[in-house]
């Protein structure tokens, strides 16, 4: 199996979700990293464990399918990394994050999943995430993102990192038009609406019957259109143009 492929096309092959032991049992008081994975797919999961634990540097020391198991069981084992997925069942990876960071601040947080919108990005990184990756990032790039970030670096895929730089650039540089509600569509209104009353983007994709892909969609087109660049500048522009 080459090590060039991606981690979401190596799924296929893995059966355990049992850790793998690391073939070189050489030098002892080598240290390794201490990594928990947070990720619903068991086939994906079983990968990440599989190729993880058959680097020398790393130990997977737990692995959790939904966000109370890892609220409950990551602290324990006071991991160096968690890898965290956004789309998982009931409460969403971004909102892990958050309270992950309350309770058991030192693991520093890689997500790695399929959501390379603006918002996704960007809820990630202020709810306490320190690196930004794919779910297609080859394997070696993710191994070498867990070292950087075990580090203290900010591993991000080469796109979100440019993300990271146009939003910045953005800010500096775009003329804010006086755009108002009206711009909006009934289904956009909708789900400003629902921001503002504090719902997350699952409770959101719940609550009007579409996906969390949808919701994504729907929030990018509502920055758009009222020239802000987060949740909380819409939200407080829904606030003001209501007034």
């Amino acid at each position: 199996m080459s090590q060039r492929r991606n981690i979401v096309k190596m799924q296929s092959g893995a059966q355990s979700l049992e850790p793998v032991a690391a073939p070189n049992a050489e030098a002892k008081s080598h240290r390794k990293i201490g990594v928990a994975i947070v990720e619903d797919d068991a086939k994906l999961l079983s990968t990440l464990v599989t190729l993880i634990n058959l680097d020398q540097d790393f130990e997977v020391k737990g692995c959790f399918g939904n966000t109370p198991a890892a609220l409950e069981g990551i602290p324990p084992l006071n991991p160096d990394v968690v890898i965290m997925d956004i789309n998982l069942p009931g409460i969403d990876g971004v909102e892990c994050v958050s309270q992950l960071k309350k309770i058991c601040p030192r693991p520093q947080v890689l997500m790695l999943t399929v959501y390379e919108d603006t918002d996704a990005v960007f809820s990630a990184l202020r709810a306490g995430a320190s690196g930004y990756l794919l779910k297609q990032t080859p394997i070696e790039e993710l191994l070498n993102s867990l070292r950087e970030i075990n580090r203290g670096g900010s591993p991000m895929s080469s796109h979100i990192a440019r993300k990271v730089v146009d939003y910045f650039q953005a800010e500096v540089t775009a003329e804010k038009k006086p755009e108002t509600l009206a711009e909006l569509s009934g289904r956009e209104r909708e789900v400003l609406e629902l921001f503002a009353e504090g719902f997350l983007f699952k409770e959101i994709s719940d609550r009007l019957g579409v996906s969390f892909g949808t919701v994504h969609t729907y929030s990018r087109r509502i920055y758009e259109k009222l020239h802000v660049y987060s949740r909380a500048q819409a939200v407080a522009k829904f606030f003001g143009d209501k007034k």
